[in-house]
C-alpha cells in the first residue's frame, strides 16, 4: 500500500474490521459522527449495521446516535443532471453535504464508503468522487474510511480500487478478498493515527485479533495474487466479461445497465429503459433460469434501483469459463418470456 497506509491489525470479518476503523475515527478525532451513503453495506454489527442503508434498519429499534447519510451515486437513476442530461454528481455530492451540516451537532467524525457500492447494485464511484469526498471530509476535520471487502486484493484490476480514483484514504478496511473464502480481515491506517489512538488507550480486542494463522492465510493470498500476475488478469478478464455484458444489452432490451471494474460487474434488469422502471419479477425467473443451466446468480432488490446481478466470480476464472456462465446468461434471456429480445 501507499505511504500514509503503514499500519495493520489482523481481524476476523469485514463488519469487525469496519467497527475497529471507526473506533479508530472516534478516538483520533474525538467526535462521533459517521457518514456513510445510502445503499451502503458495511455490516451486521453495531456501528457497521447504523452505516448500512441498503437493509437492515427495520424493526431494530435506534441505531448509533449520529448515523449520517449521504446520497448514493447512481449513475443511472439519479435525479442530478446537467442540461446535457449527464449525471451531476458533484451536484447531488454538495447538495447531500449541506443536508449533512445541517443535521450535524458539530461532532463530525468520519465518512465511511465503498468505492463500489456492492450490496446496492454494484454503483461505481465517478471519476473525481472520492477526491471531492477527501477534500469534503478534510474541510470538515473528518477521516475517509475506504471499505474495499470486496474490492480489495486486485479484483477491479489494480492492486486497491482507490488506485483508480488517486487518492489515499486514512484508514482501508479489507476482509472478503483478504482470506480467499477464509475468515481474514484487517484494518491499514498510518503512522500518525496509530501512534495517537495508541497514546489515547486505543481498544480493540477480539478472540482473533492479529491471529498468526490468519495472518499466514493473509500473507499466502497477498503471495499468489502476485505470484500469479492475478492483478492484471483481473483486469482482463473483467474486460472480456464487460464486453460480454455489453453485447446482451445490445439484444435485450430488459438489460437497462452494464457497469462496473475488472471482475466486479453489475447487470441492471428492468421494465423497459424508457422508465428504467426495477423488474424483480423478471430478475428472479432469470436468477432461476440460470440456476437450472448450472449458472448460480445474485440478485439484489432494492426498491427503487432495479434489479441487479452481481457478477463477481474468482480472479483465477478463465476465457473459457467466462465465455461459459455468459453463454449460460444468454440461453436464460433467450429462454425466458418478457426479456425483449431484439
Amino acid at each position: 500500500m501507499p505511504s500514509g497506509l503503514d499500519k495493520a491489525m489482523i481481524l476476523s470479518t469485514g463488519a469487525e474490521s469496519n467497527e475497529c476503523a471507526l473506533r479508530l475515527a472516534k478516538l483520533y478525532t474525538g467526535k462521533h459522527e459517521v457518514v456513510a451513503l445510502a445503499a451502503s453495506w458495511h455490516g451486521m454489527t453495531g456501528s457497521a449495521a447504523a452505516a448500512t442503508y441498503h437493509a437492515s434498519k427495520t424493526g431494530y429499534g435506534p441505531t448509533s446516535v449520529g448515523s449520517l447519510v449521504l446520497p448514493a451515486p447512481d449513475a443511472y437513476r439519479s435525479i442530478f443532471r446537467k442540461a446535457d442530461g449527464s449525471y451531476d454528481w458533484e451536484a447531488e455530492l454538495n447538495y447531500g453535504w449541506n443536508l449533512v451540516d445541517r443535521q450535524s451537532t458539530g461532532n463530525l467524525c468520519a465518512v465511511i464508503i465503498e468505492p463500489i457500492l456492492s450490496s446496492g447494485g454494484i454503483m461505481v464511484l465517478p471519476e473525481g468522487y472520492l477526491k471531492a469526498m477527501k477534500a469534503h471530509c478534510e474541510a470538515r476535520g473528518m477521516l475517509l474510511i475506504l471499505d474495499e471487502a470486496q474490492t480489495g486484493v486486485g479484483r477491479t484490476g489494480k492492486w486497491w480500487a482507490f488506485d483508480h480514483m488517486d487518492v489515499v484514504p486514512d484508514i482501508v478496511t479489507l476482509s472478503k478478498t483478504l482470506g480467499a473464502g477464509l475468515p481474514v480481515a484487517a484494518v491499514v491506517t498510518s503512522a500518525e493515527i496509530e501512534e495517537r489512538c495508541f497514546e489515547r488507550n486505543f481498544l480493540f480486542y477480539t478472540t482473533h485479533v492479529s491471529d498468526p494463522m490468519a495472518a499466514a492465510i493473509g500473507l499466502k493470498v497477498l503471495e499468489v495474487v502476485e505470484r500469479d500476475n492475478l492483478v492484471a488478469r483481473a483486469d482482463v478478464a473483467g474486460t472480456r466479461l464487460k464486453n460480454g455484458l455489453l453485447a446482451l444489452k445490445d439484444r435485450f432490451g430488459c438489460i437497462g445497465d452494464v457497469r462496473g471494474l475488472g471482475l466486479m460487474c453489475g447487470l441492471e434488469i428492468v421494465k423497459d429503459r424508457e422508465s428504467k422502471g426495477s423488474n424483480e419479477a423478471l430478475g428472479k425467473a432469470l436468477a432461476d433460469r440460470m440456476l437450472a443451466l448450472g449458472l448460480s446468480a445474485n440478485v439484489i432488490n432494492l426498491p427503487g434501483s432495479g434489479s441487479v446481478f452481481r457478477i463477481a466470480p474468482s480472479l483465477t476464472m478463465t476465457d473459457e469459463e467466462i465465455d461459459l456462465g455468459l453463454s449460460i446468461i444468454e440461453q436464460a434471456l433467450v429462454e425466458t418470456p418478457g426479456t425483449l429480445g431484439q
